[in-house]
């Protein structure tokens, strides 16, 4: 398989998914609240008419709401493909990613390094390989 030449700007907007893929988890488990639980129903304002369009049944109000919502769609495909490839990473890739991307204190590349007991341009180049899988999971380019 080719490698396919990816745009810096791509590579920076993957790389700044990695870093906020809890706070994406999160913002899916609110953005799911919401629409499952609305602060005012919609009503139906059809008085003495024929049928609406309105589903009544309120289990498939809200999984058609949660179904067609396409900020929520987004943010569970980004959130899928990390945790796809971050699930098929060795255990050496996997600790990049937490010291890298998910860790509390900001590390060098020379920190992160040592830490993998590696050179610096070999963590440099995981970091390209995860972030190069990320991309063609997602289909970017």
């Amino acid at each position: 398989m080719s490698k396919i030449q990816i745009k810096k700007v791509t590579f920076k907007n993957m790389e700044s998914e990695w870093r906020s893929y809890h706070q994406t988890l999160n913002e899916i488990n609110l953005l799911r609240q919401e629409i499952m639980n609305p602060y005012q129903e919609d009503q139906d304002e059809n008085v003495g008419g024929g049928r609406s369009g309105f589903i009544s049944n309120l289990t498939e109000r809200i999984a058609t709401r949660l179904s067609t919502n396409k900020q929520l769609k987004y943010l569970n495909e980004i959130a899928g493909s990390i945790e796809q490839v971050y699930n098929a990473l060795p255990d050496n890739y996997k600790k990049l990613v937490r010291l890298r991307y998910w860790g509390t204190k900001e590390l060098t590349w020379d920190g992160i390094a040592a830490e993998l007991h590696v050179s610096k341009r070999q963590a440099m180049r995981w970091r390209d390989e995860i972030i190069q899988a990320t991309i063609e999971v997602m289909g970017w380019r």
